[in-house]
């Protein structure tokens, strides 16, 4: 059980595997106020870093569920790093379906929301091992401007222009759903710029060390495309952010 070889690869450096930074994670978890002893599960918990560092800075307790092994190692490495080893824990399985033996006060999928059909199915899945008043985290994309032909919205890796929602229409959406949104935080462009430009570092340094791999071929033609197709489309027209929600 894995996820695909080339985000292992492109993306083995990261902490963070989505556009988010260390100040966005820490600013997050000062919004919603996170208390000393607070549960948390995170599906789709990719290097840890936020069980991780939340674990340091506010004291909870977590468990985190990802596909990845190697994520999932990197994950245990960083919370023994920083010493928080007995607070948080990481599970190397799908997490699709996982549910918590315990309530936890947080439920949280930020950037993997096709482990339940889409935003609506993983509110679902979180939902069932999320205390009374506990709070749901999804992360999810939206248009930062609306791609003007389906050529742009697949150059910025969606198939259509519907795939993703304006962020007033995501609001809306989540709020349709029965939850009340009770914060966000929004990448933006330095945060992206981080996320992106530094797959391409690790993918050539990858190269370099492994130039007869039978993926070589795939990770060179992305490091020669990456950079122009990001500026030009991703930076422009998508936006990321972590959307609190309260069911009503």
């Amino acid at each position: 059980m894995d996820i695909p070889r080339i985000f292992n690869i492109s993306e083995s450096a990261h902490r963070i595997h989505n556009p988010f930074s260390q100040e966005k994670l820490a600013i997050l978890g000062v919004a919603l106020r996170m208390a000393s002893g607070s549960r948390i599960l995170d599906l789709g918990s990719g290097s840890g870093e936020m069980l991780c560092t939340w674990a340091r800075d506010f004291g909870i307790t977590g468990t985190g569920v990802d596909k990845s092994r190697l994520f999932t190692q990197q994950a245990e490495r960083r919370a023994a790093a920083l010493g928080v080893a007995d607070k948080v824990r990481f599970i190397h399985g799908d997490a699709a379906g996982y549910v918590s033996d315990e309530k936890v006060d947080v439920a949280a999928c930020v950037g993997a929301t096709w482990i339940g059909g889409g935003v609506a199915g993983t509110i679902e899945l979180l939902a069932r091992s999320l205390r009374t008043y506990g709070v749901i985290l999804i992360g999810e994309p939206f248009w930062r401007q609306l791609p003007p032909t389906q050529e742009i919205a697949q150059q910025c890796l969606a198939e259509s222009v519907s795939d993703f929602l304006t962020l007033p229409e995501l609001l809306k959406s989540l709020s349709d759903l029965g939850h009340d949104v009770v914060e966000m935080v929004l990448a933006d462009e330095d945060s992206w710029d981080r996320y992106e430009a530094a797959k391409w570092l690790t993918m050539r340094r990858w190269l370099d060390a492994n130039p007869h791999d039978e993926l070589a071929s795939e990770v060179r033609g992305k490091l020669a495309t990456e950079p122009q197709r990001y500026a030009t489309y991703t930076r422009e027209y998508l936006g990321w952010g972590v959307f609190a929600l309260m069911k009503r």
